[in-house]
C-alpha cells in the first residue's frame, strides 16, 4: 500500500488539512491500521520535494493547520499509480511454505504446525464475517478481499497437510527418519 500516492488521491478530491486526511486514510484504508498523525505530516512534508503539496491558505488565522492541495505534478503521479496493476500476490517467498518445508527437513510435527495454523486462520475468518455483518458496503468489500485469500490458504493447508508423508521423502532426499547431516565442518 502507497500511503504517500493514497494521500494524493484523496487530496485530488479538494484542498485538505493533515487531520482530514488521516480521518478520511482510516475511513477508507486504514481499518485494522490506522495511520498515525506523525505518518500523515512526515508524508507531507516529504512531498514537497517533488511538488506534490502546496498550502492553500489557513483554518482559522492558525499556522499551524496548513491546508493541502495536488499540484499537477501529484495528479500525474496518481493517474500513472492507479493504472499500473498491483503486483500478482503471493510471491514465491512465503513464511507458511518456509515453515512448512523446515519443520519437514528438520522432522519436526509439520502436521501440528498446519493445524496451529488452520485454526489462526479461521478465527480470523470469524473475525472477518462479523466485521462483514456489522459493516457498511466498503468494510465488506475488503473483509472479503480477506476472506478469500485465507479461504485460499486454508485449501492449501488441506491439500499439504494429506500429503505430508510424500512432501516430508521429498525434502529430506529419501535419508533415514532423523538422520540429520551436520554441514557446520569438522
Amino acid at each position: 500500500m502507497s500511503v504517500p500516492l493514497t494521500l494524493l488521491g484523496l487530496l485530488e478530491r479538494g484542498p485538505s488539512h493533515g487531520y482530514d486526511l488521516k480521518r478520511d486514510y482510516d475511513r477508507y484504508f486504514g481499518l485494522g491500521k490506522p495511520l498515525r498523525y506523525s505518518q500523515v505530516y512526515a508524508t507531507l512534508s516529504r512531498l514537497p520535494g517533488t511538488g506534490r503539496r502546496s498550502p492553500a491558505g489557513r483554518a482559522g488565522g492558525r499556522p499551524e493547520r496548513r491546508r493541502y492541495v495536488i499540484t499537477e505534478e501529484g495528479v500525474a503521479d496518481v493517474d500513472r499509480w492507479l493504472a499500473e496493476p498491483v503486483p500478482a500476490e503471493p510471491d514465491l517467498q512465503s513464511e507458511l511454505f518456509a515453515k512448512v518445508v523446515l519443520a519437514l527437513m528438520l522432522d519436526r510435527p509439520a502436521d501440528g504446525y498446519l493445524d496451529a495454523q488452520r485454526a489462526a486462520h479461521l478465527q480470523r475468518m470469524r473475525e472477518l464475517t462479523e466485521l462483514k455483518r456489522q459493516g457498511d458496503p466498503l468494510s465488506v468489500l475488503l473483509a472479503d478481499h480477506a476472506l478469500y485469500r485465507l479461504e485460499a490458504d486454508l485449501r492449501w493447508i488441506d491439500h499439504t497437510a494429506a500429503r505430508l508423508d510424500l512432501l516430508s521423502r521429498a525434502v529430506r532426499g529419501d535419508r533415514e527418519p532423523g538422520c540429520r547431516d551436520d554441514h557446520r565442518g569438522a
